[in-house]
């Protein structure tokens, strides 16, 4: 399994717009009603609470584990919280997986993107991982669009037989699309 530098917690990165930031406990109720919600469906929901909690603290706990895992991502002009992005570890696949949920009412402002460009420059610079994956369900319109304009190239070779609606983009390096000048990480 590939791991980074261990660390108490996720890195702080600025973005233009955004701050990708270890999670708070306050995060916790906008996580618990997007997992409550139909619009969890493309991403393992809707869940009850007590599992929402589960996965929330996964996401912060891999930080001191494995040297990866997830940020909060915080609108800079407001700190009102818009989402996660996420460095998923390789349970089923053969390797980590970046993966992005925005809360309602912050999607349609490049956020996902914006916050995908910065965990992508992260682990090409701090962790020198030569790949990435995403796994998106194919019904998932949005993140499709968005995997694609990232630079992503969708990989047939990777299946899940657990679930074979969701289609797998592969992130290198060199042909990622990112402005790599963006993102400014403070450790």
């Amino acid at each position: 399994m590939l791991a980074g530098r261990l660390r108490p917690a996720a890195p702080v990165i600025d973005t233009l717009r955004l701050r990708l930031r270890p999670y708070r406990l306050a995060d916790f109720a906008a996580f618990a009603d997007y997992f409550a919600s139909e619009r969890s469906r493309f991403t393992d929901g809707p869940v009850s609470r007590g599992r929402a909690f589960d996965l929330f603290a996964a996401g912060a706990g891999r930080w001191p584990l494995m040297g990866y895992g997830a940020w909060a991502i915080e609108i800079c002009d407001s700190g009102q919280g818009a989402g996660l992005i996420s460095l998923n570890p390789p349970l089923t696949l053969t390797e980590p997986e970046l993966g992005w949920i925005l809360w309602s009412g912050s999607e349609g402002h490049g956020y996902a993107a914006e916050a995908a460009k910065a965990a992508l420059n992260f682990v090409w610079n701090e962790l020198g991982w030569p790949t990435l994956l995403s796994g998106i369900h194919g019904g998932n319109t949005r993140s499709l669009r968005l995997a694609a304009r990232l630079g992503a190239t969708e990989d047939t070779t990777v299946h899940l037989a657990t679930e074979p609606e969701t289609r797998f983009f592969r992130f290198h390096p060199h042909d990622a699309k990112l402005d790599l000048a963006m993102a400014a990480q403070k450790d």
